[in-house]
């Protein structure tokens, strides 16, 4: 190999790409066996428009106008400095680009539903289709208030699971194109279920329904081209004949489904469909975001039968899923589905599940059968099964997540945190349902924000979220309020009586998304466009918080932010909801100062010099205001807490001298609390840094290997497979924590990800990846050794390829193997060595310091 273009997306996407876009965003990658390789120029031709660049990343078109339904291929061809030269060429596909849809909006005329908390029936449409003419191609558009499914001819159209998926649909709305050419014949049937899903289904641990719909309605075109140039178009209309009585009897993401195989669809009462008018208008685009798919097959790693009864079926894994289920029994025999994260005393535990049922239930057709649930999923490890002998039944199940690919992974010589690594993907893979939920299994599953925007910087480390978190925050810019306040969940479902997601406020951390999130993405992926896209909002939101700090405030106390609603420290062990958002003014005015700074950097890359200076003030400003107000003279805390310390440390709010007194303070609350972690939701993804760039990186590693509640490795230890909501969802002696008395309302999940945040260090400093521009123009890998480890290693694709760092521990030297992507620079720090390399895979060997620990970071 000499050189080559490794990967080519547009729009994000190796293939597949349907966009209405009228710019689609080319990308490539090199790769090459030399060292030192940089692009030196690449042509980019689509059509007639063609440009020559300097850059790989994100490169627009801006040709003249795209047609709409067509194909365009894509040619690179690049050039290095080293005068090799490359070429690779896609394909993309245009879909509407705002072609008026020659179809209507239909929905059950006769269906008035009305009833509070729960979900509506599921709608059947169909519609008999002939083809009389041989078919050259056939694309079928279609979306839904609601979810939907397709059928042609008895076989599934695509494999996505919830289309069109969530969105602020207030706003927008996502439809999804088919190819169906090889679907079709001579004679068609085209059938589609609509459920309520987010749009009209219950919703919310408040079960609110209806919030966006009155009742499901489908909107479908399918386009044929004839062998002989001609065209139809056949769209949903009146025409259509729709049933409230198919298969599907039930179905919604908390209760489950219900679906029942002795309704023969011919045999069924049909009626003409109506014409729907939408309550909102949402502007309809092609999908953007990253669909839901079936992804891991899990089999059964135990079973056995609980006293109550049932079949208990163990997948080893927690996870969002559904089962597939092959079974012999007989006509009308009703066979349900109960899930569960945890068992005790053998039996499911579903008690932090609150209100969601998590069930599915299937009524027999009487032969050999295969059913898997298609409207709904469920977070779960446990399956117990009833209403059918173990004998006739076979069991697996399947995980169902975003199309967010593998970019990185860590592992190291010690296998409880290998188990930790592997708890925090899974967390991450089972709360990136469409959007990035809280939790994958009770009655919530909602966009809360605080959650992600802790998390993203490990979440882009670890999958490409790309399409993912970009689709997001489109809404999180659609749902920001008058005030500049981003709701605590996005999309925002109005949930009556709690006013602290309904006041267009700011929230420290969890408002912070607008900004944090697109920082941890152009910090991997060098997205600029997605930074200006968000600045206006970033810019409206700090305005925000500024007017609620300095709200009946005067002098320094101005930059305190402690009016109305902030979550604080939230879920911190040892404490109660009303004591962690007591700790609001902390952890609000070091987000303010955080943020702030960030949005300095932010504006100083998109040329905004003047803003740039206002929030490094306004930062600079805040971090004095904490320090002189919220600090006492030796830099402790009154009633001091560990996130207290945390947070100026890793904000790096603090001058020398304060800095290591509140870093003595920190690691002496961490001794004297034997290690265990002390934080919630905003220090528990820095605590460790805070430590180990510091002078205290032994303490540091102390505290990652601490196994006894609460820790990272306790939860590994007590049989955890993903990240929790609680450091003590599991009890020691065995009982689950449901917090029900500490103003929660039962609040417990055993499939978090907020505190998997700690990812962020094994990655950056333990495998020492370090991104120091954009997009991996510029990285550090500085491994940090101790705690016992004797090797890790770690890789991460940038926009740029893929860095990895491998390094291990023999007779007193460290030997550090590492990657470095065509176009990035590398900084290479070890004990006694530092030395800049260009691209290509490199060697070093050094001993050990043993005379004290060097600063590497």
């Amino acid at each position: 190999m000499m050189l080559k273009i490794s990967r080519l997306t547009v729009e994000h996407l190796a293939r597949s790409c349907v966009t209405d876009n009228p710019q689609p965003r080319i990308s490539f990658q090199l790769e090459s066996n030399k060292k030192n390789v940089m692009l030196e120029k690449a042509e980019i031709q689509i059509g007639n428009w063609n440009i020559e660049t300097d850059s790989s990343i994100l490169i627009p078109y801006t040709g003249t106008a795209l047609q709409p339904f067509s194909q365009y291929r894509v040619m690179v061809r690049a050039v290095d400095n080293q005068g090799e030269e490359a070429q690779s060429e896609t394909i993309f596909e245009t879909g509407r680009m705002k072609t008026p849809w020659d179809a209507e909006w239909i929905t059950d005329g006769e269906y008035h539903f009305k009833e509070t908390r729960v979900s509506p029936r599921p709608m059947t449409f169909r519609k008999k289709i002939p083809c009389r003419k041989p078919v050259k191609s056939a694309r079928l558009y279609a979306t839904a208030m609601g979810i939907y499914e397709l059928q042609i001819n008895k076989e599934k159209v695509g494999d996505i699971y919830f289309a069109p998926g969530f969105t602020s649909y207030r706003h927008q709305l996502q439809y999804q194109t088919y190819d169906v050419t090889q679907q079709l014949g001579s004679v068609n049937e085209l059938v589609a279920v609509v459920a309520g899903g987010w749009a009209a289904g219950s919703f919310t641990y408040k079960r609110r329904n209806r919030v966006y719909a009155k009742r499901q309605a489908l909107l479908c075109e399918l386009r044929i081209t004839y062998e002989d140039g001609t065209q139809e178009v056949i769209g949903t209309d009146e025409s259509w004949e729709v049933t409230l009585d198919g298969n599907y009897r039930a179905a919604e993401f908390y209760d489950g489904e219900t679906y029942d195989a002795t309704v023969h669809l011919d045999a069924v009462s049909w009626h003409k469909a109506a014409r729907e008018r939408l309550k909102v208008h949402p502007e309809i685009l092609a999908q953007y975001g990253a669909p839901v798919r079936a992804h891991e097959v899990f089999q059964p790693a135990a079973v056995t039968h609980a006293p109550g009864g049932e079949v208990i079926y163990d997948f080893g894994q927690n996870f969002a899923g559904v089962i597939r289920a092959r079974m012999r029994g007989k006509e009308g025999q009703r066979v349900v589905f109960r899930h569960a994260e945890i068992l005790m005393d053998g039996e499911l535990f579903t008690k932090p599940l609150r209100t969601a049922k998590q069930e599915a239930v299937y009524i027999c057709r009487g032969k050999e059968e295969i059913y898997s649930p298609r409207m709904t999923y469920m977070g779960f490890r446990y399956v117990g099964v009833s209403g059918i002998r173990e004998e006739d039944i076979e069991m697996e199940a399947i995980a169902l997540y975003s199309d967010v690919g593998e970019n990185g992974d860590f592992s190291c010589s010690n296998e409880l945190v290998n188990r930790l690594q592997n708890s925090i993907r899974w967390g991450a893979r089972s709360n990136f349902v469409d959007i990035p939920t809280d939790c994958p299994q009770r009655d919530e599953r909602m966009g809360w924000t605080g959650d992600i925007a802790l998390f993203a910087p490990v979440a882009a480390y670890n999958f490409d979220i790309s399409r993912f978190l970009e689709k997001w925050l489109r809404d999180v810019k659609s749902e920001q309020t008058w005030g500049g306040g981003i709701p605590v969940t996005v999309p925002l479902v109005r949930v009556p009586m709690q006013w602290e997601i309904m006041i267009p406020m700011a929230v420290d951390h969890w408002g912070d998304v607008c900004i944090l999130a697109p920082w941890a993405e152009y910090r991997l992926r060098g997205d600029v466009g997605l930074l200006r896209k968000m600045y206006p909002v970033m810019k409206k939101y700090m305005k925000a918080c500024r007017f609620w700090s300095g709200l009946f405030s005067f002098g320094r106390h101005r930059y305190i932010w402690r009016l109305l609603h902030h979550y604080g420290d939230w879920c911190a062990p040892g404490t109660n909801m009303w004591g962690w958002m007591g700790r609001g003014k902390w952890t609000a005015t070091a987000c303010m100062s955080h943020s702030a700074g960030s949005l300095a950097q932010i504006a100083g890359i998109l040329g905004e010099k003047e803003d740039a200076k206002y929030y490094a003030e306004l930062s600079r400003c805040s971090a004095e205001a904490y320090r002189s107000i919220l600090m006492e003279e030796d830099c402790s805390v009154k009633n001091e807490f560990q996130t207290a310390y945390v947070l100026p440390l890793y904000y790096q709010m603090l001058y020398a001298d304060d800095r290591k007194k509140t870093a003595e303070h920190l690691v002496r609350m961490i001794r004297e609390n034997g290690y265990h972690i002390g934080t919630g939701f905003p220090g528990t993804p820095y605590i460790l840094f805070a430590l180990a760039d510091n002078g205290y990186e032994e303490d540091a590693f102390k505290m990652l290997m601490a196994d006894t509640c609460p820790s990272w490795l306790y939860e590994m230890k007590a049989g955890g497979t993903t990240i929790w909501e609680r450091w003590d969802a599991l009890k020691e002696d065995g009982t689950c924590n449901t917090g029900d008395k500490d103003g929660t309302n039962g609040m417990v999940s055993f499939n978090h990800f907020s505190y998997g945040a700690v990812g962020d260090f094994l990655y950056r400093r333990i495998a020492g990846i370090e991104i120091l521009q954009g997009g991996g123009r510029q990285i550090r890998i500085a491994p940090l050794t101790g705690g016992g480890l004797t090797q890790a290693q770690g890789y991460v694709h940038t926009a740029y390829g893929k860095v990895s760092s491998k390094w291990e521990i023999r007779d007193g030297r460290i030997r550090l193997e590492i990657e470095v992507p065509c176009g990035s620079q590398c900084l290479v720090k070890l004990p006694g060595m530092e030395k800049v390399v260009g691209s290509g895979q490199y060697v070093f060997e050094e001993e050990m310091n043993r005379n004290g620990r060097e600063r590497l970071f």
